[in-house]
């Protein structure tokens, strides 16, 4: 059998999505399974991983909406703004076997709230989210010996993420929270001001300082 037709006859797909409770950071683990050719045993393969939320493949109410216009703008122009959103890229050693196999694919994630993805998802009340997995890498397999084959640029996988399982993920790393990423100088001053006012947390802090800003508004 031919490296082309070895490569060819390598089918991917994704049987659902799960939190990972034992991950030191976000994770969810997608289930692969993988179908190589009749009568070819795959010795390994060397797996690169895309995964790309496909937003125009879901509706959205207006309060979802309203939370989607950083993103997308308003909606009267969704029809060209809502475009695929990267949500990872990973590498995966798959063990030898023959036929069809299965294996998990973690993905680490992020709460940082300036990565879109994390932005999309958080906006979300419920439902699922399209996901579309890619891939390409190296096969190590053969019929009978070993071949080198390239796994097709063409090769893919549709599954639909429940924002539930997003949200379970986040919750177990952290519970009732969010996450801002901000420059070092600000954090300096943030740092600086907590000090000087004796201030408990960095809640305490953002709380006294929203209120400042309240009291000033009204002034105005």
């Amino acid at each position: 059998m031919s490296e082309h037709a070895i490569g060819d006859g390598l089918r991917f797909g994704c049987t659902g999505v799960r939190a990972d409770p034992y991950a030191a950071g976000p994770t969810l683990v997608f289930r692969l399974r993988i179908t190589a050719p009749e009568g070819v045993r795959v010795h390994a393969l060397a797996l690169r991983c895309q995964l790309r939320i496909e937003p125009a493949r879901r509706g959205y109410d207006e309060t979802e909406g309203g939370r989607l216009a950083d993103l997308f703008g308003e909606r009267e122009r969704w029809a060209t703004t809502l475009h695929p959103i990267q949500l990872a890229q990973v590498a995966l050693m798959v063990p030898g076997f023959t036929g069809t196999t299965e294996v998990d694919l973690p993905v680490p994630c992020t709460y940082d709230l300036d990565i879109a993805a994390t932005r999309y998802l958080r906006a979300l009340d419920g439902g699922e989210v399209p996901v579309l997995l890619l891939f390409s890498g190296t096969a190590f397999a053969g019929p009978g010996g070993f071949q080198v084959v390239p796994v097709p640029w063409d090769r893919e996988a549709a599954v639909r993420l429940p924002v539930a399982v997003w949200r379970e993920m986040i919750e177990q790393h952290f519970p009732g929270c969010g996450w801002l990423r901000l420059p070092g100088d600000l954090m300096d001053e943030l740092l600086a001001y907590r000090s000087s006012r004796a201030l408990t947390s960095w809640e305490a802090t953002l709380r006294e300082l929203l209120g400042a800003a309240r009291i000033e508004e009204g002034v105005r």
